[in-house]
């Protein structure tokens, strides 16, 4: 039994064309709704799914989890919304769980979770470069044998086993729209606010300078330069530039927060 999870909220424009995708193998599709004041929930429900609906947290791995708990298959795809499997990946699926979709016990030995590479779309364009592909992420595991930590929004997986490289890939359309991408980015670095302040980070000119120039520097040249973000022309440096920035933001808003605490 295959088991495709994912949490979502406000996802009616994705969640047809992303659950489209693996009917041809899911057995159970599990999703668990953040609060959406859309018709996210009729949708899912409409196409099979079995839906609870809880808050929408600023960590989604937490709904991310709740959801992969309440999977009943013994294999599982965790899945976004905002993707889609392809053909070779859904056939790769398919395979593995008539090779082991019935077996009992797993050793250390074994291999118990996939890596899934995906095709990630940003501004119009599918990034092949610029640390953006094959951009690997641990999806398909044996239940039970794998987990998010729920600490950071950009976590692996944990697993408790021998790993492996599946076949085919997701396809990511995350920030088709630079809108889209501003709208994630804001998101995303309040949420890295707060780490920072959690972790007692202190306001000094040391981390300052760490933070407006050391760490964006590194990251564009590391995503622009060494991995080639270039060769994506304009949306490649764009993202590269913004990568780098997200510290700085991060910062920024750290400090607004700590602030406030005085």
């Amino acid at each position: 039994m295959i088991s495709v999870v994912l949490a979502t909220h406000n996802e009616a424009s994705n969640i047809e064309k992303c659950l489209n995708s693996v009917k041809s193998f899911a057995d159970e599709i599990m999703v668990v709704d953040g609060d959406s004041t859309d018709n996210t929930r009729e949708l899912a429900k409409k196409m099979g799914a079995r839906v609870i609906k809880t808050t929408n947290k600023k960590n989604f791995h937490i709904n991310k989890q709740l959801a992969m708990d309440n999977a009943k298959g013994q294999l599982v795809l965790q899945i976004d919304a905002d993707e889609a499997v392809d053909e070779e990946l859904a056939e790769f699926i398919k395979k593995t769980d008539k090779k082991i979709g019935k077996q009992k016990k797993f050793t250390q030995n074994d291999t118990v979770a996939w890596w899934i590479k995906r095709h990630n779309l940003f501004m119009g364009r599918w990034l092949k470069k610029g640390g953006q592909y094959p951009d690997p992420v641990i999806r398909f595991y044996v239940n039970g044998k794998a987990g998010l930590p729920q600490k950071d929004v950009h976590e692996q997986m944990w697993v408790d086993g021998q790993t492996g490289v599946a076949d085919g890939h997701l396809w990511h359309w995350s920030n088709p729209t630079f809108a889209m991408y501003l709208h994630k980015f804001n998101t995303y670095t309040s949420f890295k606010a707060k780490q920072l302040l959690e972790a007692g980070l202190k306001v000094n000119p040391i981390t300052f300078i760490d933070y407006l120039l050391i760490k964006p520097t590194i990251t564009f040249l590391k995503l622009y330069i060494r991995h080639k973000g270039f060769m994506d022309a304009w949306p490649g440096f764009v993202f590269a530039l913004f990568s780098g920035l997200h510290h700085l933001i991060a910062y920024l808003k750290f400090w607004e927060l700590k602030r406030g605490e005085n």
